[in-house]
């Protein structure tokens, strides 16, 4: 996985990716079924959008994906906006 200068940790016991800050928690959420990973929602306090940190956590759990060898399917807009937006992240889909 690409080091990020955010604390982004994974949690996998609840499926997520998460960044603790002063206004709450930020998080990518996840479901595994078999290869595939399904993106299902990613939020960030209103107070913190803007900044990229929901970029970062969508980047952080494609990144891990890919080391895994898995496949994603993006349920979030977000996500699906970002793959769009990013070709080079084609290749999980």
């Amino acid at each position: 996985m690409i080091e990020s200068p955010l604390p982004i940790v994974h949690r996998p016991e609840a499926s997520r990716f998460e960044l603790a800050l002063d206004e709450g928690l930020a998080m990518c959420v996840y479901r595994r079924q078999g290869d595939v990973l399904l993106m299902t929602h990613t939020e960030v306090p209103p107070a913190c959008g803007g900044r990229g940190l929901a970029a970062a956590l969508v980047r952080c759990a494609l990144d891990w994906a890919r080391t895994e060898g898995l496949r994603v399917q993006p349920q979030c807009s977000y996500v699906a906006a970002y793959m769009r937006r990013h070709p080079e992240t084609r290749d999980l889909l």
